[in-house]
Order: structure tokens, then sequence, then C-alpha cells
């Protein structure tokens, strides 16, 4: 039974990827990384601006969301490991993690959005610093607990204050771990529409401005996929094959360093 609900799944997965490849790869041109998105009826143009404002979006989410979570995480791991007050703020964490990002995105656009009286940039990296936020806490707490405590003791035996041991000691022993935490973060919000549709709306020119409105990917692909337009259509599927294939070497980046954190520490 176990096999045959692992070949279902398999076999939707495989079916959604070789669409998306075939449909894709049709509509993969140098225009699609040059040109702009363009107007109906949809003919010629490309994704660049979307690319661009997808980078500065996810650019401002990991900016703020990775410093804080990883000093929530040491805070977690070293500080707060047996507290009450830890527990709790796991428990927390856990339910941020989990939560779905429509209302991240309702809650940054109450926030943000609305007192600025206008959707920008600002607001989507805000919006998707709060997915970031969660996984890189809950990694950054995970890595640090499994650091051997003899470590710790070994150094804070030679006088070490406890700064220098968690920065220079457990987060280096560490930093595979933690940078693996950051890259799946990044391959999550890649690839979220509905808290930009809140937040950073859509664009359909060059914009460098922060507080503006910007194009991002998947809000593209979205308003494409739903457009009567087969131009539309094709720059949709080519934007989806580029963003699969991202998430596809982010995971496998994520997993080569595990792997190797895993020999060396061996």
């Amino acid at each position: 039974m176990g096999s045959l609900a692992t070949l279902f799944g398999l076999f939707w997965l495989v079916w959604i990827l070789w669409v998306t490849v075939s449909k894709g790869l049709a509509a993969i041109s140098p225009a699609l990384f040059t040109q702009p998105t363009p107007p109906p009826p949809g003919i010629g143009g490309g994704l660049a601006n979307a690319f661009l404002g997808s980078l500065e979006v996810n650019a401002i989410a990991l900016l703020v969301g990775t410093p804080v979570g990883i000093g929530a995480g040491l805070w977690l791991a070293e500080y707060a490991r047996r507290r009450v007050l830890g527990t709790v703020i796991r428990f927390l964490n856990d339910i941020l993690l989990s939560a779905p990002s429509i209302v991240l995105g309702l809650f940054v656009y109450t926030l943000v959005v609305r007192p600025l009286g206008h959707f920008s940039a600002l607001a989507g990296g805000l919006a998707l610093a709060l997915i970031v936020l969660p996984v890189v806490v809950r990694t950054t707490d995970e890595m640090l607990r499994l650091v051997p405590s003899t470590m710790r003791e070994a150094a804070l035996s030679l006088g070490v204050p406890q700064w220098k041991v968690i920065t220079q000691i457990l987060l280096r022993s560490a930093r595979a771990g933690v940078v693996t935490g950051i890259l799946l973060a990044l391959a999550r919000i890649c690839g979220e529409t509905a808290p930009l549709l809140f937040t950073a709306l859509n664009n359909q020119y060059w914009n460098h401005n922060l507080f503006k409105p910007i194009a991002t990917v998947p809000v593209v692909i979205f308003q494409f996929a739903m457009s009567p337009f087969d131009g539309w259509h094709a720059l949709a599927w080519a934007g989806a094959l580029v963003v699969t294939l991202f998430v596809f070497v982010l995971s496998l980046l994520s997993r080569l360093l595990l792997a190797r954190s895993k020999v060396t520490h061996d």
C-alpha cells in the first residue's frame, strides 16, 4: 500500500514537471530576460522587470528576516534552552511557520500598506520576511542544539566569554545548517504569490523605487495565466519553469551543504 501511494504521488509530480518543462521551454528566449512584460494582447516582451522585482523583494526579505532569525535562534538555543519562555516562543514560532502566507500578507497590508496609502516593494519584502523568519529561527535553533555540549564547556573552562563561544565556535560549527535554513527559506518565498498581491501588487514597467508597486515573477505568472492572451500564457509557463529550476538548484545546494557538514563532523 505504501508503494502504491508513493507511485501515485510520483506520477502527479512527474506529470506536473513534464508539463511545466515542455510548455516553458517553448517560451524560453533571450527576450525573456532582457525585455519587460508586454501590454495586451501580450505579443513579444519578456519578464525582465519581474525578475528584477523578485530579486529586490527577496533581498529585502532575507536582509530583514535572516539577522533577526539567527539572533532569535541563538537566544533560544543558548539562553532559553530549558526555560518556559523558550518553550513558549518555540511553540509560537511553529505556529508562524505553518501560518497561511495570505494571512501574513494581510497583516503587512494593515500595518504598512494602508498607512502609506499605496503598495510597495518594501511591503512585499516585509511580508516575505515573516515567512523567512520562522524557518531561520527553527533551523538555527536546531543546528546549535546539535553542537556537542563539550565544545561549550571546553571553551568556557578556558575563560572564553560566552559571546565569543557562540559567535566563533558554535556558529562556525553549525554554519552549514544555518546556511541551509536560509536557502530553504529563500526557496519557499520564491514562489509565494498571495502575500505579494496584498503588498507589492504589480507594475508593468521598470521600477527601482522600493516605495512603489513592483512586478514580481509569481504575481506576473498568476495574472498572465488568468488572461485570455496566448502570448501571456507562454510567458507564464516560462516564468514557472525558471522559478521551478531556481528552487530545484536551491534544494540541491541545501542538500549538498548538509551532506558536507555530516562528512566533516564524522
